[in-house]
């Protein structure tokens, strides 16, 4: 594998994506015969199977495929300012670097597609993946969520919040009718899939009764309604709180007028097609981590580990909530 030196890679995505596109082409080559020799796949991609039926792609059966590179890349979901996170994670990926005996690199993403298009070609090992499109880098990407970040007593999640500006003059989701309201990006489940899935039972209906315009994610959305831009924004709760701690916009201007109950958090996934060896010695990283006095416990406020999630499970109701929205998993619906 060919990537820039140093332990950032640059936000730059057309090596990436040319990369991504020459193992796709591959890739898809291989699915007709690979096909053949699977009795169910579910959602999943027809480079998987699922044999197992727990909605994640199996390892592959034939060791000579099972991957075990001298680099692993991992790489954090679509963030306001890759830079800053690249410093955020070291300390993790200091740790992984040890336990697994191997050189980390970190890849900073400007796009849900382009990090799944990332993990598909196989040029990604480990990664994180927002809520909304996990659903998506699992059945196109063969990722195996393994883990999230949870508080000690194994609690975790986050919830819907929908704000306007305080001095709008909106007291109540209902009198946004008429008016332009943010979404984050058609994948993002609390940014678009889950207001629209939830919102009507509320007795406001996206695209119907507002208009919904997409402003890229939870920070711009935010910093659109503080500025006037949009007249209301559903976000994540866990974004906001972030955005607020580090000075970004001052909570006293906005007024929360909805919330939802929890939903997951972000999913932390390895490749399918890794040595099985290789991954225990990511999972016993992400779990012996101890993120107390590090800056990525520092910037996660409220949770001190990395606690184990099975798919199937947790992210029952996000799946609900994209088959509401009669969301496929298809590279045209994640773009």
């Amino acid at each position: 594998m060919s990537l820039p030196t140093g332990r950032w890679i640059g936000s730059g995505l057309a090596p990436m994506s040319l990369l991504a596109a020459l193992g796709l082409a591959v890739a898809l080559g291989a699915a007709p015969a690979q096909a053949q020799d699977c009795p169910d796949r579910g959602a999943l991609d027809s480079m998987y199977c699922d044999r197992d039926g727990d909605l994640v792609a199996d390892a592959p059966s034939d060791p000579s495929k099972l991957v075990n590179p001298d680099t692993l890349v991992f790489a954090y979901t679509p963030v306001e300012d890759p830079a800053i996170y690249a410093d955020i994670w070291q300390p993790f990926i200091d740790h992984l670097e040890e336990v697994t005996g191997k050189e980390v690199r970190f890849f900073a993403v400007q796009s849900n597609a382009a990090e799944v298009e990332a993990m598909r070609s196989g040029r990604l090992h480990i990664a994180g993946f927002s809520t909304g499109p996990t659903p998506f880098a699992v059945n196109l990407a063969g990722a195996v969520p393994f883990a999230l970040m949870g508080a000690e007593d194994g609690r975790f999640g986050y919830t819907l919040q929908l704000f306007t500006r305080k001095d709008s003059g909106i007291e109540s989701p209902e009198q946004l009718k008429g008016k332009t309201v943010a979404h984050t990006s058609p994948t993002s489940n609390s940014g678009n899939q889950a207001p629209r899935a939830l919102f009507p039972a509320i007795g406001l209906v996206p695209d119907q009764d507002y208009e919904v315009v997409y402003s890229g994610s939870h920070d711009q959305s935010i910093l659109g309604v503080v500025a006037g831009d949009y007249d209301a924004a559903p976000v994540a709760s866990e974004v906001v709180e972030r955005m607020a701690e580090r000075g970004l916009y001052d909570p006293e201007e906005l007024r929360l007028l909805y919330e939802s109950k929890p939903f997951p958090t972000t999913s932390y996934t390895h490749a399918h097609d890794l040595d099985p060896a290789l991954v225990e010695k990511i999972k016993e990283a992400f779990f012996s981590f101890d993120m107390s006095g590090t800056a990525l416990g520092e910037e996660f406020k409220g949770v001190t580990k990395f606690i184990p999630i099975s798919y199937k499970e947790d992210w029952e109701v996000i799946r609900e909530i994209q088959e509401a929205n009669g969301v496929t998993y298809t590279q045209g619906n994640l773009k």
